[in-house]
């Protein structure tokens, strides 16, 4: 089979990772780095082999994947331009500003029979992988993700920006339509909002509750989930899983004892797992992990407690 054809369409702090990626990836050929600024895309161009550009237009066409990694506000534009010309595309989270955008990205990959995946980089993470398969949904769901603020990601709010990625997880898990959503949250440090806590009640009676901060003092991934015997618990950023349930002892009578499961993942590389991924289901066809419509109903959601939020 004869490489496939690839290119990154923005060079900025996540897009030089993707071009490395590629660059390393034996079925891929990086013949691109694509970057308005074009110091940014000479810059990475040099390091991965490839050819630096300032307009992806002249891309179209030519290649047979890429990767997105420009702002949100061009997700839109420039995936529909290269899903029409033939291109699988991977592109980076969110999947557009709207839903009518996702929408319309969906429907065009479909038209062309194109791979179009989202780059909700923790569904790779190895600790979440070990929750597939789980025998029963789970009944209640809380997480947080703190981090320190970091001026690179102000642009969008914190819903956007970090609890997108538990939303779309939780959504995943507990496959079931949301019922009722209630948010709050506050801007601290910018315009947006900084700290955010929206509590998600599911047609199939899960209600899971979900904090998201870009001003705290230290960094914490973590989800917990509890269902009828059980407790798991995920470290997203030790990579640690472990699950509680009871056993066939009692600790106390009439109360059954508590086994304990630890699994502690190595350090791996999430990203490159997602973009081998990528490129394995256009190899196979196979559908991704995180397709267009999943990365549309994270958008959706995220989009719903985004405006409760403005609405106070």
């Amino acid at each position: 089979m004869s490489k496939l054809k690839c290119a990154v369409i923005g060079a900025g702090y996540l897009g030089k990772f993707h071009a490395e990626k590629y660059a390393a990836l034996p079925d891929c050929e990086l013949v691109a780095v694509v970057d308005v600024n074009e110091e940014a895309a000479k810059m990475v161009a040099e390091k991965t082999g490839a050819q630096a550009l300032q307009d992806y237009q002249t891309l179209l066409g030519q290649v047979d994947a890429v990767s997105i990694v420009v702002p949100t506000t061009l997700h839109h534009a420039v995936a529909r331009d290269f899903l029409q010309a033939g291109a699988h595309v991977l592109v980076e989270k969110p999947i557009a500003v709207t839903v009518e955008e996702a929408d319309d990205l969906i429907q065009i990959a479909k038209a062309n029979q194109r791979i179009l995946q989202v780059g909700h980089l923790e569904r790779f993470n190895p600790a979440i992988r070990g929750l597939e398969n789980l025998e029963e949904k789970p009944l209640f769901i809380e997480s947080h993700r703190l981090s320190p603020f970091n001026p690179r990601a102000n642009d969008v709010s914190v819903v956007l920006d970090l609890m997108i990625h538990d939303i779309d997880i939780i959504l995943a898990l507990v496959d079931s339509d949301i019922d009722h959503v209630d948010a709050s949250g506050t801007a601290v440090l910018t315009q947006g909002t900084d700290i955010a806590n929206a509590r998600l009640t599911f047609k199939n009676g899960c209600v899971a509750n979900v904090t998201a901060s870009r001003i705290s003092m230290k960094m914490e991934r973590k989800m917990r989930m509890f269902r009828p015997c059980s407790y798991i618990s995920v470290d997203f950023q030790n990579r640690v899983l472990v699950k509680h349930k009871t056993g066939d002892k009692e600790m106390f009578p009439g109360i059954p004892e508590i086994v304990s499961e630890e699994s502690v993942f190595e350090s791996g590389d999430a990203l490159f797992e997602e973009i081998k991924h990528f490129v394995h289901c256009i190899q196979t066809g196979e559908a991704p992990i995180v397709s267009g419509e999943a990365g549309r109903r994270a958008l959706a959601t995220a989009i719903q407690i985004t405006q409760l939020l403005k609405h106070g």
